[in-house]
């Protein structure tokens, strides 16, 4: 018997539409079979062959390290660039100030908290495209990709309402050491606001990469990626500093024969620029992924890529929104979870110094890059569980977690290796000769090297969580991620900052706890073997003549 949710098997075809139609009466003018493929283009249900004949390995057929692969590196490039945005802001306002750099620590788990509520949802797309892909069911996995995207615009216009309003006052609940109230308190404020209101933005290439992702597809969406990061690398130093002592400037003039910094100061002197600050970096942001979003929906509705989808799919239809409810929900209330958790911690946290909220700030981003591999793998398995699971496959599904959790630990061990013996330089980057540098650079040095010791658990328990999630089991997944937080870190840091007196050096290491005790119990739960059936009951129930 499976701990997963199970579709109802009473449901009627007429809940989706008033019409029906034989699915083999499809007049769509895509080609037949070009909804089935893999990620590197080939038919999830046979595995392609090569230009001498021979089969060459699929998502659901052949060796599993060639799809592992092609699956998970496009996804590593896709995080490393999401971790971009974050990185280039960083490095940029530490160049304006520390207090910016501690205000990005402050603002990044508020505004996840509000993007779990619908990331979740979002997830619970890319679960049933999979299955549905594996199962052969493209028509629904079309509908499902559309009937996610209606759920989750409905959902980040109200998150993005409430968002700007509610972070102001959200903020002054943070126990404050009183430097940090009155220095850092309020420029996340303003950061905040201007990525709320562009929620709806950033929300629609989530979607978008999610629903490919779960098709077997992730290098689109990577070249996508691209593009975005590019736009906000280059309209982050215009933003932020305008055209007065604009750091890039400086760089340039310092390698060029021209006199950049007299150009610099003709282009204030015509427009009066000089940035928006703090603002001026979270406006780079919605305008780099409002691009992103803009071009995925052309992709996914204007051409052949991806599920396929059509404008009619995105009508409400109330039994594939309860099929993505009922697996977004634990995937909702997992994100949140998660999204408190890092509010608790970050509540802590400020009780400290500003050089501390920095630090911690900087070694998150830096840990952040860290978890790019194990994160790929574990993405990477939730499609491939998904889609094995839907073409009835759970042998194979089972052997690929196997393969990504052990592969996963090693490439962590050497990260956790690298990243322990050149700490100091790294963190060294992000800061330049800002008041409280040496300080914050100390703290980071000790953060990342002591959350070293758990890098390889990192590499576990991201791929068994990607296995339960792909499997539809998205409450076991919620039930690991919160204990992990809640009583690996949250708890953890508790007691060894306010009970055993460790200050900041007690955050470190709590907050090293956490993913070793979610390995611990993922690996545990997956061996049970409950997971091994597929959510969805038929691959290709009729649908209404709108849907074509």
């Amino acid at each position: 018997m499976s701990d997963g949710p199970r579709r109802p098997d009473d449901r009627s075809d007429d809940s989706r539409d008033d019409t029906e139609v034989n699915t083999a009466g499809s007049d769509d003018s895509r080609d037949d079979g070009g909804d089935s493929r893999d990620a590197g283009g080939a038919r999830a249900d046979t595995p392609p062959e090569d230009a001498g004949g021979e089969p060459r390995s699929s998502i659901t057929e052949g060796g599993l390290v060639v799809p592992l692969v092609q699956l998970a590196w496009p996804i590593v490039v896709i995080q490393l660039l999401q971790v971009t945005y974050n990185v280039v802001d960083t490095i940029y306002l530490g160049r304006l100030s520390a207090e910016a750099v501690g205000a990005l620590s402050l603002a990044f788990p508020l505004v996840f908290l509000l993007i779990a509520v619908a990331g979740g949802f979002t997830a619970a797309g890319a679960i049933l495209v999979a299955q549905y892909t594996g199962a052969r069911g493209d028509r629904s996995a079309g509908l499902v990709a559309g009937q996610t995207m209606t759920v989750v615009a409905a959902l980040s216009v109200v998150i993005g309402v409430v968002g700007y309003f509610y972070t102001r006052p959200a903020l002054e609940l943070l126990p404050s050491d009183p430097d940090t109230a009155a220095t850092v308190v309020p420029l996340a404020a303003d950061y905040m606001e201007i990525i709320f209101l562009g929620i709806p933005l950033m929300f629609g290439f989530f979607v978008f990469s999610a629903l490919m992702r779960g098709h077997g597809d992730t290098r689109t969406p990577m070249f996508v990626m691209i593009v975005s990061v590019a736009i906000n690398v280059l309209l982050d130093p215009i933003f932020i500093f305008g055209f007065e002592g604009n750091p890039v400037f400086g760089w340039l003039d310092a390698i060029s024969a021209v006199d950049v910094r007299g150009f610099e100061a003709a282009m204030f002197a015509a427009t009066g620029f000089a940035g928006w600050g703090i603002e001026g970096a979270a406006l780079a942001t919605i305008v780099a992924r409002g691009v992103g979003t803009v071009a995925g929906l052309y992709l996914l509705f204007g051409t052949d890529v991806g599920p396929r989808t059509r404008l009619t799919h995105l009508r409400p239809r109330p039994a594939f929104i309860a099929d993505v409810f009922r697996l977004g929900l634990p995937a909702s209330v997992e994100q949140t979870a998660s999204a408190l958790a890092m509010i608790t911690l970050t509540a802590m946290v400020v009780t400290f110094s500003p050089p501390v909220v920095a630090a911690y700030g900087l070694g998150n981003r830096l840990i952040s890059l860290v978890f790019l591999p194990a994160m790929g793998l574990g993405r990477a398995i939730d499609t491939m569980v998904g889609q094995n699971l839907g073409a009835g496959r759970s042998d194979r599904a089972e052997r690929a977690v196997r393969l990504a959790a052990s592969t996963g630990a090693g490439v962590m061990l050497i990260v956790a290796v690298v990243a322990a013996t050149f700490t100091e330089p790294i963190v060294a980057v992000f800061l330049g000769d800002v008041p409280d540098a040496p300080e914050t650079i100390a703290y980071g040095v000790e953060y990342v090297r002591i959350r070293s010791v758990e890098f390889a658990f990192i590499g576990v328990s991201q791929v068994i969580l990607g296995a339960f999630r792909g499997a539809g089991n998205t409450a076991i997944a919620m039930t690991i991620s919160i204990l992990t937080l809640w009583i690996g870190r949250v708890a953890s840091v508790s007691v060894l900052v306010f009970v055993l007196d460790w200050g900041a050096t007690g955050v470190w290491v709590g907050m090293a706890v956490g993913n070793v005790l979610g390995a611990v119990i993922g690996v545990a739960w997956f061996w049970r073997g409950t997971w091994k059936e597929r959510y969805i009951d038929e691959p290709e129930p009729a649908v209404g003549l709108g849907d074509d």
